[in-house]
């Protein structure tokens, strides 16, 4: 299974620029590394669970993993081996006539965009074995197909091949977190120690967010645009929980002051007091990792906070949140700058760019604008596959689930 990483700097890991750029051989080792992780995942899973695996109670943020196996071999299929346009890449035109399924009723079960959340946990589905043998079927053809392309095949001839390994590994680490919510003891790669001894003095420059021509790109992250970023001081790396916790010792959650508007009516609404899956213990702080409370390494990268958290620790501390052109400005061009131990709460709202126009998979991105919340870089969770310096990661503000931490700029 591929390995963990940490601590990125430029632009970005090689296997991130290899599946993005790379050749049809390239896309492939991805591919099958993305499939050996939801493998090991749904292992680890099943034996956490025995035969009880399937039902998982209801909660907002997240599916039944079942169902969420079963929704990546459908994905995987309905954009390659059912998509007669697969050849164009942004061309396709997402309403065509598809061949048929594989699996009779895939589409009454697992296309997101029209089985409501809620009623995933009621659907009659594929049992373990069944949705296995799917995945197998559907992951034969897709290989098949992609044999075919000649070796040296474009972008657009490797567009859709691309998006559903980048889409499998967000469900695979969507699968981690779940399991970190539900306590099971699954699998899962430590959370990295960051050095917080430096601060990065950025210079005021010209600014080209967006990644270069050619290779892959989300629909999100285009067009590539201009910008002139004025001088700023950021953390070199991620904040820590030895940063984190003398707010919530001062009495952060209690001091309505530190808090936004928004993040008041949230803390009224969750009576939180203390982050997500931390406790003050016998012995100190303690967390809940794999089902048991352990002692918490202050070095650690401070995660599992939401956007509210964030803010209200960078006002207690006389700090702010990066904007989303000055993370990434700092993460592509100023030394030192290190990423990948947290995702990061951004102080940008989720919109599009302009000249922003959808990809063939409408509702990846465009549902989204003005809901969500962008988080840039990765954490220990996240494939070398997908992460890169130009990816937007989004959630709604008050999610605390997620990796998600922060890193702050001085004041002006």
């Amino acid at each position: 299974m591929e390995a963990t990483w940490r601590g990125y700097s430029a632009d970005g890991p090689s296997p991130a620029q290899a599946l993005r750029r790379g050749l049809a051989a390239d896309v492939r080792a991805a591919l099958l590394a993305a499939r050996e992780r939801t493998l090991a995942l749904a292992d680890d899973w099943q034996a956490a669970l025995g035969r009880s695996w399937p039902g998982v109670p209801y909660a907002a943020e997240r599916n039944p993993p079942l169902w969420e196996l079963g929704h990546l071999a459908w994905f995987q299929e309905y954009w390659i081996a059912r998509n007669r346009q697969r050849a164009l890449g942004t061309r396709c035109d997402p309403a065509h006539a598809r061949a048929p399924s594989l699996l009779p009723r895939a589409d009454q079960w697992y296309d997101s965009s029209r089985v409501a959340h809620r009623t995933r946990w009621e659907l009659a589905l594929p049992d373990a074995a069944g949705t296995r043998d799917y995945l197998a079927r559907t992951l034969e053809r897709t290989l098949a197909l992609l044999s075919d392309l000649p070796p040296d095949a474009g972008d657009d001839a490797l567009y859709f091949y691309r998006l559903v390994t980048l889409h499998e590994l967000m469900h695979a680490e969507a699968f981690q977190y779940m399991a970190e919510g539900l306590g099971l003891a699954v699998r899962a790669p430590a959370v990295p120690d960051v050095d917080e001894a430096v601060e990065l003095a950025v210079p005021a420059q010209s600014f080209r967010l967006g990644p270069e021509q050619g290779g892959f790109a989300f629909d999100n992250e285009l067009q590539p645009q201009a910008l002139e970023v004025d001088a700023f001081r950021i953390d070199a790396q991620p904040l820590s929980w030895a940063r984190y916790l003398p707010f919530v010792e001062a009495g952060g959650y209690e001091d309505l002051a530190w808090w936004s508007e928004e993040g008041r009516r949230w803390l009224a609404a969750q009576r939180v007091r203390f982050p997500l899956y931390l406790r003050w213990g016998p012995s100190g702080w303690e967390q809940a990792a794999g089902g048991r409370w352990q002692r918490l390494r202050l070095q650690q990268a401070a995660q599992h906070l939401s956007a509210h958290e964030a803010e209200a620790w960078c006002r207690w501390a006389g700090r702010r949140l990066p904007t989303e052109p000055e993370w990434e400005c700092a993460a592509r061009h100023q030394p030192g700058f290190l990423w990948g131990q947290a995702w990061e709460w951004t102080a940008s709202v989720f919109a599009p760019h302009p000249g922003f126009a959808p990809h063939p998979y409408r509702d990846y991105s465009a549902p989204w604008f003005g809901t969500r919340r962008v988080l840039r870089g990765a954490c220990q969770a996240t494939s070398a596959f997908l992460a890169h310096a130009c990816y937007r990661n989004f959630f709604e503000p008050h999610r605390r689930d997620v990796y998600a931490g922060l890193r702050s700029c001085a004041l002006p």
